[in-house]
């Protein structure tokens, strides 16, 4: 059986990182919004405000 090649895996974690990094700043720098699943919104640009869990 061969053995892990953990350089390999450790370089790919690595440049996986450094894209979604790059891809982040480019975002920025576009001045579009982070991805929506941002726990920071608290809803008040617009859309729909938070859910409540209070029944009627």
């Amino acid at each position: 059986m061969a053995t892990p090649n953990y350089s390999y895996e450790k370089r790919q974690k690595e440049l996986a990182k450094k894209k979604k990094k790059e891809e982040k700043l480019k975002r920025k720098a576009e001045g579009k919004p982070d991805l929506p699943d941002d726990e920071g919104t608290d809803g008040q640009e617009g859309g729909t405000p938070p859910a409540t869990d209070a029944a009627p």
